[in-house]
């Protein structure tokens, strides 16, 4: 775990470089992400091996940004899904920026980027740190339908004042996007669960990886300390809520755990809502 932060510290405030953050345990990564990975072929040497993959995430982000047709997608799928205050919202909001601005808005957030990661990657893996209605399962789930899934969350009742039902609902969520892949739920705070599943699974990796969950600067680190060592070379780690007004530290977070690390490229949508970021892993 990460050094206490001074007691006068905000939690969910910006984070100070003083404060000490959680090292992540890599280890040697051999599982690659097939949809982005290069293979010389017999006779020829690979001179860029250990570089990583074919594509950056920079590149990967502009592709996202630049095709409102992800947008479009999300606005199907989140009119597919069972509604509740934040859904509502998020349906106006897509609507109102593909009128006023259509291919040229630009726009990202954790549902579009997953759909294309998702459709980029194809993954057979997925992990999710933070779940509550599934919004953000549905969107891999609508893209990648035989991806297994390992989706944890504590569930608390009444989250952000809006209700939240638990697994059940995801289920029926994940069916209706035609998902046919396996999906384990892990119930918990995930600082507890996340340990004692990578110990009870030592060789699992994942294609994608979310951390939306503890929202709290130590916390959110804490999960990112034990995601990141099992994403596949290639693969996508997302974090959200980069630019969230009542989250600053999480984007401190972010730079410093991911941004900062040559084991990444990384994109950073914080232009307008409550941002997001993801990085590929190169080795």
């Amino acid at each position: 775990m990460a050094d206490s932060a001074p007691a006068d510290l905000d939690p969910k405030g910006p984070l100070p470089d003083s404060v000490t953050l959680p090292v992540p345990g890599y280890f040697e990564m051999t599982q690659q992400v097939e949809a982005l990975a290069f293979r010389a072929g017999e006779g020829l040497t690979d001179f860029y091996a250990g570089t990583g993959p074919m594509l950056g995430a920079e590149a990967l982000g502009r592709a996202i940004t630049a095709d409102d047709r992800l947008v479009r997608r999300a606005l199907k799928l989140m009119r597919a899904l069972e509604p509740d205050a934040y859904l509502r919202f998020l349906i106006r909001y897509y609507e109102e920026g593909l009128k006023r601005f259509g291919a040229a808005w630009g726009y990202a957030d954790i549902v579009t980027v997953l759909l294309g990661l998702s459709r980029a990657l194809r993954p057979s893996s997925y992990l999710e740190i933070g779940v509550r209605r599934g919004r953000s399962a549905c969107a891999v789930a609508s893209a990648a339908p035989d991806c297994a899934m390992v989706l944890m969350d504590v569930w608390v009742k009444g989250y952000a004042g809006m209700d939240n039902p638990g697994p059940d609902l995801v289920r029926a969520e994940l069916k209706k996007v035609g998902h046919r892949g396996a999906a384990e739920f892990v119930d918990g705070d995930s600082h507890k669960t996340l340990p004692a599943y990578f110990a009870a699974h030592p060789d699992a990796a994942f294609d994608i990886v979310t951390v939306d969950g503890d929202h709290a600067n130590l916390g959110a680190a804490q999960d990112l300390a034990d995601v990141l060592p099992r994403l596949k070379i290639g693969g996508a780690i997302v974090f959200d809520d980069t630019a969230h007004p009542k989250h600053p530290g999480l984007y401190d977070v972010w730079r410093r755990m991911v941004e900062e690390d040559r084991r990444f490229s990384t994109f950073n949508y914080v232009s307008a809502g409550f941002g997001v970021g993801f990085a590929l892993r190169k080795h």
